[in-house]
């Protein structure tokens, strides 16, 4: 495993460009695709490109969002003491790597943008309080923890077509989450990914006498400056006392919590905003001041500048995606072999290739869902299980998908090439279990009735 392991390390850090390089070689690549597969003009792609390249603005500013105040809802003061409890029973680099895999995959399960800042947050923590943690692997370790998202309660496309009225509900009606995330098949997944997945990554580390990147110990010196930048307030003037006021936040914050209860009994649905909506107002209950919201929403912003940057160039890859008809041929490449129990594993693997460059699985489903649906019609397969294909297929590729782990990078200051090399081989044992999963849950597993 060692071998295996400076194997993939030392081919990430002479071949693997930064992930802004990465998103524009994908553009060009997706351009030559399009033209020297599908036989369309550069000219017609180029458009395409620069029509779709901010048709997703309002998406991105979600995801910009959800991870700008998952920051803030997993550094607050409640949040931090928690995990300083967690860290301080943990006393060996071993035990560390399983800790930070943990709390990445339970933090990614509950929510997608709250694991990928968790997971960053206390393998942090742990690499500055244990000698002898290798950084890199811990930081990647976290990371892995992001595909548990697929299988957990926002994973996008499952919660999607649980939802009435939703895009492609004509096509193929609802499938309630007692079909897909909630059904036995998936939540053995769940358990065996949580179970394994920290042992593979201990068993990564380093060995005694091997090289060990330990952390740089005044790592966060800037960042302890920026939060305390909220407390340093100290005329006693009526602008400082409204800026540090508990009583603002609170009310505020009540407010919000009380229109998110009301939302939710009067029919209202669980979508990215009001996800949004519920962070931020408990951040700001939190965090105690408006002051403090302030200066750590600040530092928070700083873990999302790369998803800003490159989102729309994703969206451009996505349009051109859709407007070549590349989606199409790739799933026919897999779907064309498929029988009706085999169809969730060549969904899978399709979704894998297809998530390189439709990396959003609310994008992703729009231009895959509709050819998928109408596969598993055909063949007489179970919806559910197509579905949830998908999904996997996307969680199971964001572990080597540059774009994803751009935050994780933000709050260690480490290279895309330091940690890539660990996240193949994670990436390779997640694939294994994945693919287990959806070929015994499609030949072995009760078909239910189409969704209606």
């Amino acid at each position: 495993m060692s071998k295996l392991t400076a194997f993939f390390t030392e081919l990430m850090r002479k071949y693997l460009p930064d992930p802004f390089v990465f998103a524009i070689a994908l553009t060009l690549l997706t351009v030559l695709l399009a033209v020297g597969i599908e036989g369309k003009g550069v000219m017609e792609m180029t458009k395409a490109w620069g029509d779709g390249f901010w048709s997703l603005l309002a998406f991105t500013t979600q995801m910009a969002v959800i991870l700008a105040m998952g920051y803030v809802l997993a550094t607050a003061p409640l949040t931090d003491r928690m995990l300083n409890r967690i860290v301080a029973r943990v006393h060996t680099p071993y035990m560390a790597i399983v800790v930070a895999t943990l709390v990445g995959s339970v933090g990614s399960y509950l929510n997608w943008g709250f694991g990928l800042v968790i997971g960053g947050v206390v393998a942090k923590k742990l690499a500055l309080k244990i000698k002898g943690v290798h950084y890199p692997l811990i930081i990647a370790a976290a990371y892995s923890g992001f595909t548990m998202y697929g299988l957990g309660l926002s994973a996008s496309i499952p919660v999607l077509v649980s939802t009435a009225n939703h895009p492609l509900a004509k096509q193929m009606g609802t499938i309630p989450l007692s079909e897909t995330i909630f059904s036995v098949p998936m939540l053995i997944t769940s358990l065996v990914v949580l179970v394994t997945l920290p042992l593979l990554n201990a068993w990564l580390h380093p060995k005694a006498g091997e090289k060990v990147i330990e952390v740089n110990p005044d790592i966060d010196k800037a960042e302890k400056t920026t939060a305390m930048a909220g407390d340093m307030e100290s005329e006693n003037t009526l602008a400082s006392r409204l800026n540090n006021s508990r009583i603002l936040s609170g009310l505020i914050g009540l407010l919000g919590i009380g229109y998110a209860i009301v939302h939710f009994q009067t029919g209202g649905s669980l979508d990215l905003n009001m996800i949004n909506f519920i962070i931020l107002f408990l951040g700001i209950i939190l965090l105690g001041t408006p002051a403090a919201y302030v200066a750590r929403l600040t530092e928070g912003i700083k873990t999302i500048s790369g998803i800003i940057l490159q989102y729309p160039f994703y969206a451009g890859i996505m349009a051109i995606m859709a407007a070549s008809g590349l989606v199409n041929t790739i799933s026919h490449a897999f779907v064309n072999v498929a029988t009706p129990e085999s169809l969730p594993f060549w969904g899978l693997l399709s979704s894998y290739v297809i998530n390189f460059f439709a990396p959003s699985a609310g994008g992703h489903w729009v231009i895959q869902g509709p050819f998928m649906i109408d596969a598993a019609k055909s063949l007489g397969s179970a919806l559910n299980q197509t579905t949830m294909a998908v999904m996997l297929g996307n969680a199971w590729n964001d572990l080597v998908q540059p774009f994803w782990i751009l935050p994780a990078l933000a709050l260690s200051k480490l290279k895309l090439r330091d940690v890539m090399g660990y996240t193949v081989i994670m990436m390779l044992w997640v694939g294994v279990i994945y693919i287990v999963a959806v070929l015994l849950w499609g030949y072995l597993g009760v078909h239910p009735a189409p969704a209606a």
